[in-house]
């Protein structure tokens, strides 16, 4: 029995293939992203800097011991050593081991407290940058998705177009034939034909590397997305007054508050290059045991034990002008990160009100390009009916169906850019998060 008579009715039956939405796409980022990867990392590594610094202020305990094999060989010219009743001196070989335990506690070490200060705001400003890095995957994300629809939407586009200048040019050369029409309609429609071809390829190519660009992200090129819904309406920033929206950047901006931590951390280490010149204070111990199986001069073994404690002071007095320079050197570093604040700050209010433009001129664009689109509609309408009866010519025909589908390529793009706008607007003002890219997904089928 062959199973070619069934394949139709198993084809039907079989579900269709999953249509991956932006919130799908974006968690298997999470997962596959290597930038976002190496951001989990970096913090992961930053934590550890507070235990590196407190360490510094812990106590410090030590051990060390050694053993040692030892061989004498010993001649003595005194007289009275025929008179002993034991040998002096000699040869002979014997051990000698020890161990010695040493304790070191910091009392005053103003560097050690300043460092861990550093180290505290370091993890600070790790945490802000990996808060920056999810949102920089949210909009990598986004933009390689809605790339890969556009480069999709200009294909089907390009499809279109071609197919239509195909018809137009099949036309011209029948009316040519019975001479309803001069042959300049069918050079200009081939030349459109040409050209449209072309173009099938540059689309074609533009969306292998859009898919590939995407699968730089999630691991694997996508098989099938999601569209933008063309029911969906756009709507205005919430609130929508740029100023709140310039404030809010102010204050949350991520990039903006890891530079003030930044700013933070090199004043510090300004203080801490200058305790360089401070004294410090440690309380020190030890304890150590000492033993031989034999000596040199009797030929007797021996244990001694040790212990000490105590304090230990030390005050830099002079050190070759090695902590000044680098107390000038830190101060130096410290100006670069106020000017480097100021420039995060600029470019936080900056970044708001374009994204804020983004939004509320994109709203506007969009539906000014869908009336353009039914104002081209019409216009194609118009003018096939009139090259029908014969007061427009082929070539009118052409350029109104050049002007619809360009209009028609504007609109799926300034779709697209102003879901991506929505999402900048967020990112300016530190408030978005992957449960923003669900609001995405209410415009996609």
């Amino acid at each position: 029995m062959t199973l070619k008579p069934l394949l139709p009715i198993l084809l039907a039956l079989s579900p269709a293939a999953h249509a991956e939405d932006l919130v799908s796409i974006y968690n298997e980022a999470k997962i596959q992203d290597p930038l976002f990867q190496a951001a989990k990392a970096t913090l992961e590594a930053a934590k550890e800097k507070v235990p590196e610094g407190r360490s510094q202020l812990l106590p410090n305990i030590g051990l060390g011991a050694n053993t040692t094999y030892n061989h004498f060989d010993t001649t003595l010219s005194n007289p009275i050593q025929g008179g002993l009743p034991f040998p002096l001196g000699g040869n002979g070989n014997f051990n000698s081991n020890g161990y010695t335990v040493s304790l070191s506690q910091p009392v005053f070490q103003m560097r050690s407290w300043i460092q861990l200060d550093q180290a505290h705001l370091q993890v600070a400003s790790a945490e802000a940058q990996f808060q920056s890095a999810q949102q920089d995957l949210i909009l990598r994300t986004a933009q390689a998705y809605f790339d890969v629809l556009l480069a999709q939407d200009n294909v089907e586009l390009v499809l279109a177009q071609k197919a239509a200048i195909s018809e137009q040019l099949q036309q011209a050369k029948q009316n040519f034939e019975v001479g309803t029409a001069t042959i300049t309609d069918t050079h200009d429609a081939q030349a459109r034909f040409d050209l449209i071809s072309s173009q099938q390829i540059a689309a074609q190519s533009d969306l292998e590397i859009k898919k590939r660009a995407l699968a730089t992200l999630i691991g694997k090129i996508p098989e099938k997305l999601d569209q933008v819904n063309p029911k969906f309406e756009p709507n205005v920033p919430v609130p929508n007054d740029v100023q709140k929206w310039v404030e809010a950047a102010l204050k949350d901006n991520l990039d903006l508050i890891n530079h003030q931590i930044l700013k933070r951390i090199a004043e510090k280490d300004v203080e801490r290059q200058h305790a360089g010149h401070y004294p410090t204070l440690s309380v020190v111990a030890s304890y150590g045991e000492n033993s031989a199986t034999g000596g040199q001069l009797l030929n007797l073994g021996y244990t001694m034990k040790t212990s000490a404690i105590g304090l230990q002071f030390n005050l830099p007095i002079y050190q070759g002008g090695g902590i000044s320079a680098q107390t000038r050197e830190a101060a130096a570093n410290f100006e670069k990160a106020k000017d480097e604040e100021e420039h995060a700050r600029r470019n936080a209010e900056l970044n708001a009100r374009q994204a804020f433009l983004g939004v509320a001129n994109g709203m506007a664009q969009v539906k000014a390009l869908e009336q353009a689109l039914v104002s081209s509609k019409t216009s194609l309408e118009s003018t096939e009916l009139g090259s029908q009866v014969g007061v427009r010519t082929a070539v009118d025909v052409l350029n109104a169906q050049q002007q619809f589908y360009s209009a028609k390529r504007d609109l799926y793009k300034a779709r697209y850019d102003y879901l991506l706008s929505e999402l900048k607007l967020k990112a300016a003002s530190g408030s978005l998060k992957g449960s923003d890219l669900i609001e995405v997904n209410h415009a996609l089928h």
